[in-house]
Parts: C-alpha cells; structure tokens; sequence
C-alpha cells in the first residue's frame, strides 16, 4: 500500500485575457505542453480554465501522453469539456504512477471555432507548448511542417498530483518578472538540491497591478487587478506558502492622459495605498487558507522608459515596508539579489535585460537562488 494520500499541485499557471490581436479563434487545432514532474504520485488531475473568456469553449479532446502511453482525460466520464464563460473545471482522476522527473505531455484538440481568450504568456526554460493544425492529439510527435512552438499556454491551468502528504506546494505570485524564468530557474534549482518535496506553482500575468486593472483591448492582456486575481489563483491543492512579488506596474504606468489616455496621473498609488492593497486584498486572504506569506522585494528600474526619482523613492520605500513589516513570515530580498552595490537603483552588470526593467537570464537564475535559500533555511 502506497502513502500517497494528499493532493498537492505540481504545475500551476495564471489564466489571463489573452493579447486581442487580429486573430482571436482557433479551429482544428492541437495544444502540446510538455510538462514536468516534481514528485512521484498515483493518480493526476488537471484543471481547466475559461476564466476570462466572453463566449463557451469547447475542448473536445483532452490526452496525456505518458511513458510512451496515450491516456485520455474525461470529464464526467465524457471526453469533451464545455467550459462556459468564466468557468473552471477539473477532469476527473486519472490513476497512473509517475515519478520524480517524468515528462507527460498534455494535448487539447479543438475541432470547432474556439474563442482563444482564456490563457498566459509564460516564458523559462521549462515553459514551452506547440499548435499543430488538425488533430494530433493522440500522436507520438507532431508533424514538424504543420507545427510551431508557442509560449501561450491556453486553458491548461493547474495539474494535481495525488502524492505523499508531506509534498507541498510554494505558490509564486507577481507579474512579468515571474512569467518569465525564474520560477523555473527554481524548480530546477530545487532538484538539484535534492528537495523533493515542494513544488514550484507559477501564478503570474504580464503587466497586471495590484490596485487597478485595464478595461480597453489595447492593454486588456496586463490582466486582472489583484482583488480579483489573487482569491481564484489561490486555489492551489497542497498549497503551503505563498511568495508575492508584485507593485512595479503599479508605480511605472501612470504617465498622465496627454501621453496616454488610458494611464491617467491618477492611478498613482501613494505608499499607503500600496500597502493597504497588499495587505488587504493579498495576506488577509491568504491568512484565511493558513498559507505562510513571503514579501518579495521590487527590482531596480532606473533606465525604464517611465523611470524617475520619484517612481524609484516609492519603490524603495515599499521594499523597505516588504523587507520589515511584521504581516510577513519571510522576505526575498530581490531586490538586494539583483542590484549593482555600487549604484542600487540599477541592475548589476550582466543582470540587466537591457530594457532596464525585466532581468536577464543570469540575474533569474540569481533570483531563483534567493528563493532556493530560503526554502533551505525554512526546511530545517
């Protein structure tokens, strides 16, 4: 008799309004997602979103190709899944053995007009899909002349593992610094360790802010403010701690309405409304799951387009308030991780993007190991 009694997630991803371009349905079409254990269990479910979407949405077939094995998922013991306008669903449970490491590969297949509005761009080295026009989803490889790569992740949301019930799950939750590398700088970070009982569950959409959110299609893809954002996203199974890192676009976007009319002077926060909206919205809630919550400081951003001496005197202030107040259990020092010490309001050399705002590749990997630290330190 195996001890695989709890239900903890083992990938995790936001569902946001998806960039309204020119295209905004799909038919006849194969999502791919290779997706990677991070511990063993008996049984997998997978949640699927709608969220943000204006109109039903069909998944007509949803598969898991696993050890070379092909398993359909049903739902409600049907194989399509119609998920109305802002709905979540899971599937029902699929009993298989996996272990630390696997790789299973999920395919939806949607044979009809499917509105393409429910989804996160997500980047790292652990995060990349393909589309293949027809239906692939049960074959062994997607045909490389009908396929491309993509960093949209539609509709797939949360995968469960039924595993050992000492796993547990970190929820990182922010914006584009953590859509893009580093929760998965971590995850791997964290095998290499040979932590093996926690898992990395990425909740993060380009462009959102705690306080406001955009109501034009122009910038309806920066997402949901965090009010409604964080309650839905914090449905996390097994779910221990949360680390919110997330205020920046908060304090880079106003820029007064004779620039631009949907970033008023007035959408500036003032420090107390930062602190209330985080306080309020994000760890009285949290408070209320029994998850321990994490501060994660904001990065330098001199040399941002909207960059000035007053934006960065509100994000120090609020890293000061992220680094001492007592609403947390732990701060990640981010901030510290990726600065120059010799001028704080930029990046290190090498760190910088180059649009001084997102990190390079090596500052994520700098990142992660802040986080990876303090997991060590909080396991002993």
């Amino acid at each position: 008799m195996n001890d695989h009694t709890k239900w903890v997630a083992c990938w995790g991803n936001a569902t946001s309004i998806t960039d309204r371009k020119e295209a905004v349905y799909a038919k006849d079409i194969t999502l791919r997602y290779p997706l990677t254990l991070c511990f063993g269990g008996s049984a997998l479910r997978m949640r699927f979103s709608n969220l943000t979407g204006t109109e039903p949405v069909t998944l007509s077939k949803v598969s898991v190709m696993l050890h070379a094995q092909h398993l359909p998922l049903t739902f409600g013991s049907q194989r399509s899944l119609t998920l109305q306008p802002g709905q979540e669903a899971e599937s029902d449970v699929l009993p298989c053995s996996v272990e630390l490491g696997d790789v299973l590969e999920l395919s939806i297949y949607l044979a009809d007009y499917t509105q393409m509005n429910a989804g996160t761009l997500i980047t790292g080295p652990l995060s990349r899909g393909s589309y293949s026009y027809g239906d692939f989803c049960e074959a062994d490889c997607l045909p490389l002349e009908r396929t491309r790569h993509t960093n949209w992740f539609y509709f797939l949301n949360t995968v469960d593992i039924l595993t050992r019930p000492d796993h547990h799950a970190l929820v990182c939750y922010g914006d584009s610094i953590t859509a893009q590398s580093w929760p998965d700088c971590l995850s791997r970070q964290v095998a290499q360790a040979g932590i093996n009982s926690v898992s990395i569950i990425r909740r993060a959409v380009s462009g959102t802010r705690i306080l406001r959110q955009y109501d034009c299609i122009t910038y309806q893809a920066y997402g949901l403010k965090g009010a409604t954002r964080f309650p839905i996203e914090m449905n996390v199974a097994g779910a221990s701690t949360v680390l919110i890192q997330h205020g920046i676009n908060d304090i880079i976007h106003p820029v007064g309405v004779d620039v631009n009319p949907f970033r008023p002077w007035s959408d500036m926060p003032s420090l107390d409304a930062l602190q209330q909206g985080v306080e309020q919205l994000y760890v009285a809630h949290a408070r209320k799951l029994g998850l321990q919550v994490w501060s994660g400081t904001l990065l330098p951003i001199e040399g941002w387009r909207t960059y000035s001496e007053e934006r960065d005197q509100l994000r120090c202030a609020f890293n000061e308030w992220l680094r001492q107040s007592p609403l947390f259990d732990r701060c990640v020092d981010f901030d510290l991780a990726v600065r120059n010490p010799h001028r704080p309001t930029a990046f290190a050399p090498g760190f910088d993007s180059g649009d001084h705002l997102h990190p390079s590749e090596a500052a994520y990997e700098a990142m992660a190991a802040a986080v990876l630290r303090h997991l060590i330190d909080a396991s002993r």
